[in-house]
């Protein structure tokens, strides 16, 4: 296929999204000049890994990059961030100076770390955060010396990582301000279920208190952190896994809503304040805020990686499709769905769990690591969580694809 592009289509960000995007771009036979931005020196990698199989190999840490097909033929600029936008003009800027033209634009420039608040102290050397390859690779070494590990959050996150450091024979103490760990996610039950994981294993969950600052030595190194219940526990490296904070500080000014991820129409093109279309511009991955119709068309930022894969390909089929190639933008309607490994526990979910109003208990079975539970929204089934049942998630994937109400372009504001 011959586009004419000028300038070509620039994705913003060097991950999964965006790998995703330009492979795809590539298979429905765009021949046109592709850019990859990168704000990390490194070529796409695979996340999971970094809060798993990085931090408890033995011998070496397993190496994590993304295969990069023959024949991609795409510009990377790696190691220098976004800092610009400028619709009007198709133009990014990047930190060292350079300005790219654009003729169509995906952003997939995924999340941060939450830090600590910046209306607080600064925590001492040794509070780390996990996000990135070489931040796991720090934390990786950091846990070769530790004895006492803190992790503050018991998200997908912290769990995994407050695992695999107590695989490794740490003690460990697992902070979390809900009364269970993954509550908002999954769930009550399901939330005590993994609690009990947790315990069995030997961590030492503290639910329903937060930390309220941490204790340093006269080398200024981390030495406790203090708790909002009144206690102090005893540490010498914690890690912050507070959640992710969408990476849109680069759009400021450029017109583009971003509040809490990039505003997306449902066919991945990012809005402006008035909900109107930004032409030439779609959003994939973590930093995509898209109606969910498992949330009865809510927008939501979903931070999995089944997510970033689809939403890369479906973003880039709408770029196409705006530029005259492949018909017109289809919706974003497929079913989300996560997995997470604790303590030799396999979780696995498809849909919205966090969407319903109602969990049913189909299975609870802690002594023989299987759970199941169906979760409904005003009484439709919106997502399923098991554990230790993985074949059962099939049947519920299917009914969640039939129970999608068809979505149309037509449901979109047209570009303008």
């Amino acid at each position: 296929m011959t586009t004419g592009d000028q300038h070509g289509l620039v994705i913003v960000g060097a991950s999964l999204a965006g790998l995703r995007a330009a492979q795809t771009l590539r298979e429905r036979g765009f021949t046109g000049a592709v850019t990859l931005v990168g704000d990390e020196p490194h070529m796409p990698y695979d996340r999971p890994p970094l809060s798993k199989r990085v931090l408890t190999d033995a011998d070496r840490p397993p190496g994590v990059e993304l295969p990069v097909p023959d024949g991609l033929e795409a510009r990377w600029l790696l190691g220098r961030a976004a800092v610009g936008l400028d619709p009007a003009a198709r133009t990014v800027t990047l930190s060292d100076g350079t300005r790219l033209s654009y003729d169509g634009l995906l952003i997939a420039t995924g999340s941060a770390a939450r830090g600590w608040p910046a209306t607080q102290p600064p925590p001492p050397a040794g509070v780390v955060t996990l996000r990135s390859r070489d931040d796991a690779l720090a934390l990786r070494a950091g846990l070769d010396s530790a004895e006492r590990l803190v992790v503050i959050g018991a998200g997908f996150l912290g769990g995994e990582i407050a695992a695999g450091a107590r695989e490794r024979g740490l003690d460990v103490t697992l902070v979390e301000a809900a009364a269970q760990p993954l509550e908002r996610a999954i769930g009550t039950t399901a939330g005590t279920y993994v609690a009990a994981l947790h315990r069995q294993a030997g961590i030492d969950l503290r639910t329903g208190t937060s930390v309220e600052g941490f204790v340093a030595g006269p080398d200024g190194r981390l030495t406790g952190v203090r708790l909002s219940d009144g206690t102090a526990v005893t540490a010498d490296l914690a890690v912050l896994a507070l959640g992710g904070v969408p990476a849109t500080g680069w759009l400021a000014g450029s017109g583009v809503a971003h509040d809490g991820g990039v505003h997306c129409d449902p066919c991945l093109r990012a809005l402006r304040a008035d909900g109107s279309v930004v032409p030439g511009v779609v959003a994939a991955g973590d930093v995509a805020r898209v109606p969910q119709p498992l949330a009865d068309g809510e927008p939501l930022a979903l931070g999995h990686w089944t997510n970033a894969v689809e939403q890369g390909a479906a973003a880039a089929d709408t770029l196409l499709a705006e530029r005259g190639h492949g018909g017109t933008p289809a919706p974003f309607t497929a079913v989300p769905s996560f997995w997470s490994d604790l303590h030799g526990a396999k979780i696995r979910s498809v849909g919205l769990p966090s969407a319903s109003d109602e969990a049913r208990i189909v299975e609870y079975d802690l002594p023989g690591r299987r759970l199941e539970v169906g979760y409904h929204r005003a009484g439709r089934l919106v997502g399923a969580l098991t554990v230790g049942r993985t074949g059962r998630l099939a049947s519920y994937r299917r009914a969640l694809e039939e129970g999608l109400a068809p979505a149309t372009a037509a449901e979109a504001p047209a570009a303008v």
